[in-house]
C-alpha cells in the first residue's frame, strides 16, 4: 500500500510517495513558510499530482495523506494548535476537508520532530529501542520522545517537543516563543546570523564576506581557524550539549538521536556531545547512547507515513 507524505519545512516542503520503508517517489518545492500555508496549498496539490503523473502512480493506489508539521499538533482532531512564525495560518485549518475535497483521501497530522523520531525508531537509528529522545538541529531546535514504546504527547500535545525552548541562559536574549535564553536563541540557524553580526570580531571574520551566514559556512570557517567562527561553534556545542543533558534528565532515555540539517557537521558535533553528556548527565545506571539520525532528510516522511498507516489500522 502507498501513502503520500508531506514534510512542511521552514524552507522546503518535501513530498513523498511511501511504500513500507521505501520512498518510491519524491519531490520538493519552496515553502515560503513566513507567508502562511493556505496560499501554498494549490502548489502543494499540483506538486502531488505531478509527482504521481511522473512516476505513473494512480491516485487510487494511495490510501491516505500524512503531514508532518512544525508546530503543536492535535493528531486526534487532525488540527494545528500552535506554531512559531512558520505557517501561521495553519492553526485551525480543516486539513481533513482539504484532503477529502482535493484527493478524496483520509489524512493524518503530527509534529515534525515526532514524525522524524518515529521514522528513526521504525526504520533508522532507533530500531530495537523503546525509550528514545530525539533532537533536531536546524532552523530551530525540535524534540520528541518515545517512552516505553509510546510516542509522548501529554495533555496538551506539548510533551517532548519543546526541548528547543528549555531555558539554558536565564540572562539570555528573548526568543521568538516569548521565553528568555532558549536553546534556540543560543544556537539555531535562525539566531546564528544575528549572533555573528553583533559580535565585535565580525568585521575581521571570514563570516563578514560570506553573504548569508549558516552553520555549514560557520563550521567550514572554524576549520580554517577563523576566531569568531570557532567561538560560535564552541558556544553552539555547549548549548546543544546542555539541551541533551536536560532531555536526559527529563525523560530517562536509553538513546538520544540527533538529527536535522546542522548534523551534516556530525564529525564535530557528535564527539563533543558524547563527551559532554558522559561528563555531566546524572545517569548512575550507566551511559546514554547518542547517535546520529540515519536518514535526516527523509525520517519525517517515513515516520508520518507509518503513523498514517497505524491510524488507518493498515
Amino acid at each position: 500500500m502507498k501513502t503520500i507524505a508531506l514534510d512542511l519545512g521552514g524552507t522546503r516542503i518535501k513530498i513523498g510517495v511511501i511504500e513500507g520503508s521505501a520512498i518510491v517517489a519524491s519531490s520538493m518545492i519552496d515553502a515560503f513558510s513566513s507567508n502562511g500555508l493556505r496560499a501554498r496549498l494549490p502548489s502543494i496539490q499540483d506538486a502531488i499530482y505531478e509527482l504521481l503523473r511522473s512516476y505513473r502512480i494512480p491516485l487510487n493506489d494511495i490510501v491516505g495523506i500524512g503531514i508532518s508539521v512544525p508546530g503543536i499538533v492535535d493528531p486526534r482532531q487532525k488540527t494545528v494548535l500552535s506554531v512559531n512564525q512558520k505557517y501561521f495560518d495553519s492553526i485551525g485549518f480543516d486539513f481533513t476537508a482539504w484532503a477529502r475535497e482535493k484527493f478524496d483521501l483520509p489524512i493524518y497530522l503530527e509534529n515534525d520532530a515526532r514524525s522524524a523520531l518515529v521514522g528513526e525508531w521504525r526504520f533508522g537509528a532507533g530500531i530495537g529501542c523503546d525509550n528514545i529522545v530525539m533532537v533536531t538541529l536546524g532552523t530551530g531546535v525540535g524534540g520528541a520522545a518515545i517512552i516505553e514504546g509510546k510516542l509522548l504527547h501529554g495533555k496538551h500535545y506539548q510533551a517532548g517537543c519543546l526541548g528547543g525552548h528549555f531555558t539554558i541562559n536565564f540572562v539570555g536574549q528573548l526568543c521568538n516563543c516569548g521565553n528568555i535564553g532558549c536553546v534556540e536563541t543560543e544556537a539555531s540557524s535562525w539566531s546564528l546570523p544575528q549572533k555573528a553580526m553583533n559580535d565585535s570580531e565580525f568585521q575581521m571574520s571570514m563570516l563578514s564576506k560570506t553573504g548569508s551566514i549558516d552553520y555549514e559556512k560557520l563550521f567550514a570557517a572554524a576549520k580554517k581557524n577563523d576566531v569568531l567562527s570557532g567561538k560560535l561553534v564552541h558556544n553552539s556545542l555547549l548549548a546543544w550539549g546542555s539541551c541533551v543533558v536536560n532531555l536526559i534528565h527529563a525523560y530517562d532515555p536509553e538513546l538520544v538521536i540527533v538529527g536535522g540539517g546542522i548534523m551534516r557537521s556530525a564529525d564535530v558535533i557528535l564527539p563533543f556531545l558524547r563527551k559532554y553528556v558522559d561528563s555531566l548527565a546524572w545517569t548512575p545506571w550507566g551511559k546514554v547512547k547518542i547517535a546520529v539520525a540515519r536518514d535526516t532528510d527523509n525520517a519525517a516522511l517515513l515516520g508520518i507515513a507509518d503513523l498514517l498507516r497505524e491510524n488507518l489500522n493498515l
